[in-house]
């Protein structure tokens, strides 16, 4: 069977790939790079310089006497296998998301798996960074509610954070006022929707003190995410309020949360 020759990579393309591979913090090492460059068949013709030049120059060399990028795809496939970076799911992520952005440029994405599939080909940064977007894959991963796509999809592509959990905090509302009817909002909204004595909102039957105790301990835990989070990123700038990754993705994974809760039929 006769193997699939894939053309030769762009050569800004290339230095992208090789400056994530090489990158001094979370790419390869230089034993590293000797073992898979040697595994692959392409020859080191720059051992001694900085370690992204030294793939460049060996990457490069290889596409013009080959003309063609076969055994560069499968340098980084090896060099970025999944099994190798067992308790290093950090840096795991970290390359897959900057290989990936450079990678659309060509029509390719690398996958959780570390293997290559078809996608799109990218002619802008913002299509590439979209593609490549890190914090809407760990939000996949944790299998957030698809509500929280829906209401902040544009913040997720720009991986904004600050303004992604505003977004997704405020869709808890919507989505109570959808149901109710109601057009307060905030605390009062809560309040009247999940009255113990006349509620518009259950999640479960009220029928013994523990599950009301559960309905109101609910209704509390979507006040505390007003106030601590809708509240807090309406009235402070983003360069005051600043929200870290995981801080984002935990503050997500309450809302959606919320969202399931709210999806009950009682």
């Amino acid at each position: 069977m006769t193997t699939k020759l894939h053309p030769p990579i762009d050569g800004s393309v290339l230095e992208g790939l090789s400056k994530t591979l090489g990158d001094t913090n979370k790419g390869l090492t230089g034993p590293e790079i000797s073992k898979f460059l040697q595994e692959v068949g392409i020859r080191d013709v720059d051992s001694g310089i900085t370690k992204w030049k030294r793939l460049y120059n060996a990457f490069a060399h290889y596409q013009n006497e080959k003309q063609h990028s076969n055994n560069i795809l499968a340098f980084i496939t090896k060099s970025i296998n999944p099994a190798r970076f067992i308790g290093r799911n950090e840096q795991f992520e970290d390359l897959r998301f900057e290989l990936n952005k450079r990678l659309s440029f060509i029509g390719l994405q690398l996958s959780e798996r570390g293997k290559f599939s078809l996608t799109s080909t990218s002619t802008t940064i913002s299509q590439a960074e979209q593609k490549a977007n890190r914090f809407k894959s760990k939000l996949q991963q944790r299998n957030v509610h698809d509500n929280i796509y829906e209401y902040c999809k544009a913040e997720l592509l720009a991986e904004n954070y600050f303004h992604s959990v505003f977004e997704a905090t405020k869709s808890i509302a919507e989505i109570i006022r959808q149901r109710t009817g109601l057009t307060q909002d905030g605390s009062e909204l809560v309040d009247i929707a999940f009255s113990i004595r006349n509620p518009l909102v259950r999640i479960n039957d009220l029928s013994t003190e523990t599950k009301q105790s559960e309905h109101k301990g609910f209704a509390n835990l979507i006040k505390g995410v007003f106030g601590m989070f809708r509240n807090t990123t309406a009235h402070a700038p983003s360069v005051i309020w600043e929200i870290t990754e995981e801080d984002a993705l935990d503050i997500m994974s309450t809302i959606s949360l919320i969202h399931r809760k709210l999806e009950l039929e009682i």
